[in-house]
This record gives C-alpha cells, sequence and structure tokens, in this order.
C-alpha cells in the first residue's frame, strides 16, 4: 500500500508558487492538506481577533481552491505538533512537506516535529515559501546577518532568484473526516476593527493586479501622498502567505517597480535578522540603554488617538477602525511614542500587534526599533515631527478629516496645528505635551548615545 504524504500549511495558504505543495504533490502520493490552530500562539495572543478574521477567510478560500483538486484541508486545534503528528499516524504518512519559518516559535516547532517523526517513521521536509530570498541565502563574510539595510538589498536585487512554480495539473488525495467548521465557530471572535479587508488568495490576487495596473507606474511618489490613500494594501496577503511575494516581486519589476520591490526586500532584510536573532522579537536589536517613561495615561491617550496631534491620532483610529495604519503614519505616530513620550516601543508594537491584520513579527517589531532607536538605523536619534509630516504628507489634511471628524470643517491651513480656540468649539484636545520640549528633553538624555 503507497502510503500518503501531508502537506501542512502554515504562512503559505496559497496554491500559486507554492514550492512545498509542489513537492508533495511530486511524490506521486495521495496528499492530505492540514493546517493546525496552535495553542500555543492562541493563548499568547499572538492571533488577535482582527487576524483570526482574515486567517479563516484565507483558509476557506484555500480549502475551496484544493476541492477542486479532491484534496481535503484537514483542519485541527491544540498542540502544533502534537496534532500533526497524530494525523502522521492515522493516516501512515511517509512525508510531510511544509514551508520553512523563521521565528523562534516556529523553528521549535519544526525542530520538534522532525525528533517526532524520528520516533514515528515519517519524514520532514521543509521548503521557500515566506520570502523572496530565504534567511542565509546571501550574507556578509562572517557569516551573520545583514546589520545595515542598502548593503542586504544590493545583494538580495541581483541573487540569482527561483523561478515560480505553477500550480499543480493534478494531486492525488487521500480521503478523511474533517471537523473545520467547528474549530472555526470556537475561534472566529468578534473583529476588534469593524472594517477590515477581506482574507484569502483570491482575494489578494485581485486586489494585487488591480493596484499594479493603477498605481505602481508612481508608487514613488504616491506612496506617500496620506490623504489619497494609494499604497497597495497588500502586507496581510503577503504575511499569511496568500500571494507569492517572489511572483509580487518579479510582477512589480516586469513592470517597472524597483522602488515598490525595494520596499518588499524589507520583509526579507528583517526576516533574516529574526532569524540570527529570535530575541528582537522582545529584545533591543542595539541596546542604547535607554530609562523609558512609564506614564500609563499618556500611553492610553496615544493608544485611543487622543493625543491632541491630528496626524497621530489619525493614525491611531485609523488602526482601531481597519486593523491598518499607512506606513508613513505608523513612522510618525511611533516616534511620537518614543521619542515625544519616550515610551517603551514594546508598548507600541505588543498594541499594533493587537490590531493589525498584517501583524508579522519580524516586520513589526524591528520596523519599531528603527524608529526608537534600537535597531537597524544608522541614524538612532532620527525625530518625525508630526505637525511638519502631516503639513508635507497630508498637505490638504484629507487623512485627518478622515479620521478625525472633530476637525472636518477645518481650514487646511489650520488643521494640521489647530489653534486653541478651534480645539476648544471643536471639542479636540490640547497637545498632550509640547513638542519641541519633548524633543529638547530627549537630546539632553541620549544624543550622545550610539
Amino acid at each position: 500500500m503507497i502510503r500518503p504524504v501531508i502537506m501542512v500549511f502554515t504562512r503559505d495558504l496559497r496554491v500559486r508558487d507554492n514550492p512545498a505543495l509542489v513537492e508533495a504533490v511530486a511524490t506521486k502520493r495521495p496528499l492530505c492538506g492540514l493546517f493546525v490552530f496552535d495553542d500555543l500562539i492562541i493563548k499568547n495572543n499572538n492571533l488577535n481577533s482582527n487576524r483570526m478574521g482574515f486567517l479563516i477567510d484565507s483558509l476557506k478560500d484555500l480549502e475551496l481552491s484544493l476541492k477542486k483538486f479532491g484534496v481535503d484541508l484537514i483542519f485541527r486545534r491544540g498542540n502544533w505538533v502534537e496534532e500533526t503528528t497524530k494525523l502522521a499516524k492515522e493516516i501512515n504518512a511517509e512525508e510531510i512537506h511544509m514551508s520553512a519559518d523563521f521565528s523562534l516559535i516556529a523553528k521549535k516547532r519544526q525542530e520538534a516535529l522532525s525528533k517526532s517523526g524520528d520516533l514515528n517513521g515519517f519524514k520532514i521536509f521543509q521548503h521557500q515559501g515566506v520570502s523572496v530570498l530565504e534567511p542565509g541565502f546571501v550574507t556578509p563574510t562572517d557569516g551573520s546577518e545583514y546589520k545595515i539595510f542598502t548593503p542586504y538589498y544590493r545583494r538580495w536585487i541581483k541573487a540569482s532568484w527561483r523561478k515560480p512554480l505553477e500550480v499543480p495539473d493534478s494531486i492525488k488525495s487521500v480521503s478523511i473526516e474533517k471537523d473545520g467548521f467547528q474549530i472555526f465557530e470556537e475561534l472566529k471572535r468578534k473583529n476588534f476593527s469593524p472594517d477590515l479587508l477581506k482574507g484569502g488568495e483570491s482575494e489578494g490576487i485581485v486586489r494585487l493586479n488591480e493596484w499594479m495596473a493603477k498605481e505602481l507606474n508612481s508608487y514613488e511618489k504616491g506612496r506617500d501622498d496620506i490623504g489619497a490613500d494609494r499604497t497597495s494594501r497588500l502586507s496581510p496577503y503577503l504575511h499569511l502567505g496568500c500571494i507569492s511575494p517572489l511572483e509580487v516581486a518579479l510582477q512589480a519589476l516586469k513592470l517597472g517597480g524597483d522602488a515598490f520591490v525595494r520596499q518588499l526586500c524589507w520583509r526579507d532584510f528583517y526576516l533574516q535578522i529574526l532569524d540570527q536573532r529570535p530575541d528582537v522579537s522582545r529584545n533591543d536589536y542595539r541596546d542604547r540603554k535607554y530609562t523609558w517613561n512609564q506614564d500609563l495615561d499618556l500611553l492610553t491617550l496615544w493608544k485611543k488617538g487622543q493625543t491632541g496631534f491630528p496626524i497621530v491620532d489619525a493614525g491611531m483610529r485609523q488602526l482601531l477602525s481597519e486593523g491598518f495604519m499607512h506606513g508613513r503614519v505608523r513612522m510618525v505616530v511611533a516616534s511620537f511614542l518614543t521619542k515625544d513620550l519616550h515610551i517603551d516601543w514594546r508598548e507600541g508594537s505588543q498594541h499594533f500587534m493587537k490590531y493589525l491584520l498584517d501583524g508579522d513579527i519580524a516586520s513589526n517589531q524591528l520596523n519599531w526599533q528603527w524608529v526608537a532607536g534600537t535597531g537597524t538605523d544608522s541614524n538612532p536619534h532620527r525625530i518625525f515631527n508630526p505637525t511638519r509630516q502631516s503639513e508635507k504628507f497630508d498637505e490638504d489634511g484629507n487623512y485627518i478629516r478622515r479620521w478625525v471628524p472633530e476637525l472636518k470643517d477645518v481650514d487646511s491651513k489650520e488643521i494640521h496645528e489647530p489653534s486653541s480656540e478651534i480645539r476648544l468649539e471643536k471639542k479636540y484636545p490640547k497637545p498632550i505635551v509640547d513638542h519641541h520640549e519633548a524633543i529638547a528633553i530627549y537630546k539632553s538624555k541620549y544624543s550622545g548615545s550610539r
């Protein structure tokens, strides 16, 4: 009797350009698809309600795609290694194929599953799939991680990328009892944010093609147009692998989207750092010996979008509503928290992870550290003046009006820094700090540290 194989989906929820799936199919053995809801991740709140809804959308879409081949996608919940092993033993699987991932949790799971395979008679095969280039494909001469983005990008863009893989023509399947609906009902909670994108490969491909046709050629200029909202919003689809990062990069390069591809490179750059330094999910990449402010009242006002700085409040309210925030605004609100309020970046990153659809450990934590000055930025004391940023990138105040309705009737010249009279009339709060005084204090304490 031919023993079947299992394709374990993780952050590769697609059938297009999925190396692990292609290799599993290439064995010519009957295939069983599996996704395990890992209680370790769920119970540690690493999967917020927004992302859970997006994940379930994505899994339902993947389930339909596999169903066209006659393949069932099995859902289990519990200890990821134990549940995967349990299924392998149930169907007497010969092999398990999966996409390699590089967070500390992912590495521990993969290592434990390999040991379980040795004990229980099945083999584990890991494949590329969550990035354009996997960590370690290009390295500095000492074999460690690249610490500065530009030299990494120069190697990355010139490297030999693999070719995208076609969807398999046919897949042999193995039948097994399913229980996905019950698990979905147990896990699907009310979303934190009311206005969320719909997840899934089908949605991701439509968004990718429509955005590239409309915006890619003007991306370098348009990406900082906060009010026009011209960014791709592909990050949640890339995070869960609903679309292939390699296919996205190649499609963009073919259409002349070099500036957009450079932004994709940041995902791989941060992933190769996380691979070498998994502790950066909680610890400073470069310890600047900062003494953070512990003012919980200021932190709460920042979270609620009640700081009295319109661009900051707009960004924080967009996050609460959509589980998303424009990239430049993310830098502004992060700078405000860490440089104006001098509150620990971990407080900010944790709040972002609570709401973001694209809550990627590597990109979120290391972008926060980049702004805070404890990460890879060569200028650790970079300051984003919220008013100047607002005036430059939301000149007409459209972004502010959308998310801070108290100010919707305020003139464009005044909306970025409303007067005391306007604030009183519109019931909009006074600034919780004086930006210039706060930055002067910050510089006096830390401008000499490197």
